[in-house]
């Protein structure tokens, strides 16, 4: 497949359809990536090589700065993600990890190539710097999709991202080195690691006063909202390649702290971008891993398979190296041992790893060193082994060492009230998740009362990103007696939780209104009424109630709304599964077997006339205290 644009497009269509897949089935969505860009790729070559994708025949010398230019963009997203307020309880962790982690892993690393692999010894020690990269795009998306808890969870998205570049960095010394010793025998480490360092600093005050000039202009409106986006990542791009004329890869140490400086910088103008940058980062991730993966040879992975010693290599870096590593270098940490081993188990490797192992294989050639167009396979071996290994057993691993959290997806409710307590206390019947999230501490009083988990604080507020764990909440329903704010919050989690989970009360949008909001700046309404909150409030004070219903086989959805009272208004359906689905005006889930049906109901004729006969008695005994005594004889 020669054409350009068909390359592009099927390279498109695999990655984003792999993503997909990934997300319906739960799997993690590198391996699908990868299966998907092999069996693209040299397995179709095999049987049919006029339609099988060839990135390196397609794009030729294009291939790799394409490739670079997507990694530099991939590190600079992940440096946004990164606030120091997050090191406040992994600090100590992420500080040993990027450094004595980075010198332990490089030495282990090495001695696996050498020893195990049997890779000649400047290869080995290449290959061992490369091997202390443990990929942000892969281990992000596994933190996603399983719930750690929040330190190591922390701990392992942070050391992914400083230790990116550098692993790079790693390599290049190395490089270097060999480079020189080959040129003359003579040579010492002093002459290349000092130059190497001053390259890697200068590289990271270009990154820095790059992220000063875009927080100085974008608040100022130098900078058009159109083109903000455009202009920081031309920027991005523009860093990248001045620092690499420096040295080799000092460019990706300049976008990293490119991006950690900006992200603490308190840059507002940054927010409104948050949803396109990462759009572009899953479309850089999905392109680059099928064009690698299809760039593969059959005849390198074949070779692979033909040596016991390249299993037991990547025996040794999943039992020996990383766990050593992480191990030796927490010793005398605060960190519990669960989360340590917990860390030690998980290291999948990404991008990074692949496209820096194929930058430098070539070059390795070129110095007269045996081995080194082993890497490209190697290293995707690397990656398949370490993807798969990590990403099928992390929700096995965390629950075994204790440090998992909550399993069952959650609610977060957006404002403390009567109302949205009795609901937060039928959801904690229910064993499901929930927190009331409110600016208000005399609001929030109730709740505590009732044993209701509580966040004090503005949820629009930044800190709160960092001070609130919203793994758990799969839905959010904003319930302040606000209607404005309330769609104000749905729009701004709707990109993070999705829109189809961000609920509000409130009438439902009317388009053709022009004095109402617009349906894609609010959440969906729950009730088909579109009860507000004064709506809900007086309701209650009526004597409705919510009323909780198990379905089956016997007692389907028709015989619970049967029993309900005349007017019963439907809420939720809370699946065996623990996925909350609420009754909107734009969506009406389907009870099934097995479900629990969440209803707001006006209390029966019956009930009603107890309840008014006992306020009747309160009211007598207030009158008469002395009335039900009995009377001295």
């Amino acid at each position: 497949m020669a054409n350009q644009a068909v390359v592009i497009a099927a390279v498109g269509v695999l990655g984003i359809g792999a993503q997909w897949v990934a997300w319906r089935t739960g799997k993690p969505a590198i391996v699908l990536m990868l299966l998907a860009g092999f069996l693209a790729g040299p397995v179709l070559a095999y049987f049919a090589p006029g339609l099988a994708l060839d990135p390196r025949g397609t794009f030729g010398d294009l291939l790799e700065p394409m490739v670079a230019v997507g990694v530099a963009l991939i590190l600079f997203e992940g440096g946004l993600s990164l606030d120091f307020r997050e090191l406040r309880h992994s600090g100590e962790a992420v500080g040993r990890l990027a450094t004595l982690g980075v010198i332990f892993g490089w030495a282990f690393g090495s001695a696996a190539g050498y020893y195990i692999a049997g890779l000649q010894l400047p290869v080995a020690v290449l290959f061992g710097g490369i091997l202390v990269v443990t990929g942000p795009t892969v281990v992000i998306p596994l933190l996603r999709q399983s719930a750690v808890k929040t330190r190591p969870a922390s701990i392992l998205k942070w050391e992914a991202i400083v230790n990116d570049p550098t692993g790079a960095l790693c390599a290049v010394i190395a490089y270097e080195y060999f480079r020189k010793v080959a040129e003359s025998p003579s040579a010492s480490l002093v002459e290349v690691v000092p130059p190497m360092i001053i390259a890697a600093v200068l590289a990271g005050l270009i990154g820095y006063f790059a992220a000063r000039i875009i927080a100085y202009a974008f608040p100022r409106g130098l900078v058009p909202e159109y083109l903000k986006v455009p202009v920081l990542f031309t920027v991005v791009i523009g860093v990248f390649v001045i620092s690499n004329l420096i040295e080799h890869e000092a460019g990706l140490v300049a976008v990293t702290v490119m991006g950690v400086a900006l992200a603490n910088m308190n840059v507002s103008s940054l927010r409104s971008i948050h949803p396109f940058k990462e759009n572009i980062a899953v479309l850089l991730v999905s392109g680059i891993f099928i064009l690698l993966s299809a760039s593969l040879r059959m005849e390198d992975l074949v070779y692979l398979g033909t040596t016991w010693r390249f299993g037991a290599f990547l025996l040794a870096l999943l039992f020996l190296v990383r766990p050593a590593t992480v191990l030796i270098s927490l010793l005398g940490s605060s960190v519990p041992w669960n989360e340590r081993l917990f860390l030690a188990w998980i290291a999948p490797r990404g991008i990074v790893l692949v496209a820096i192992s194929g930058l430098f294989a070539l070059r390795l050639g070129e110095l007269g060193f045996t081995g080194g167009e082993l890497l490209i396979g190697l290293s995707f071996a690397v990656v398949v082994a370490t993807v798969v290994a990590h990403g099928f057993t992390i929700d096995l691993v965390a629950k075994l060492l204790g440090v998992k959290g909550a399993t069952r997806p959650g609610l977060l409710i957006v404002g403390s009230n009567r109302w949205t307590i009795a609901l937060a206390k039928q959801l904690q019947g229910l064993e499901a998740p929930v927190m009331i999230v409110d600016s208000s501490w005399q609001r929030l009083k109730e709740a505590r009362k009732q044993g209701v988990p509580t966040y004090h604080g503005e949820i629009l507020n930044e800190a709160t990103e960092h001070n609130l764990d919203l793994a758990p909440f799969q839905s959010l329903l904003a319930a302040t007696d606000n209607e404005a704010y309330n769609a104000l919050v749905c729009n701004e989690f709707a990109h993070e939780i999705g829109r189809d989970k961000v609920y509000q009360l409130g009438e439902d949008a009317d388009e053709e209104d022009h004095r109402s909001l617009p349906e894609s700046l609010r959440g969906r309404a729950v009730f088909s009424a579109g009860h507000g909150v004064e709506d809900v409030q007086r309701l209650e004070a009526q004597g409705w109630t919510f009323r909780k219903t198990k379905l089956s086989e016997k007692f389907d959805f028709e015989d619970a709304l049967a029993k309900l009272p005349e007017g019963t208004e439907r809420l939720l359906v809370i699946r065996e599964g623990g996925n909350i689905r609420f009754f909107t005006h734009a969506a009406t889930p389907e009870p099934r077997d097995g479900d629990i049906v969440i209803t707001f109901a006006p209390p029966d004729e019956n009930r009603a006339e107890e309840v008014k006969q006992r306020k009747a008695e309160v009211k007598s005994r207030k009158r008469d205290p002395d009335g039900d005594k009995p009377q001295p004889a």
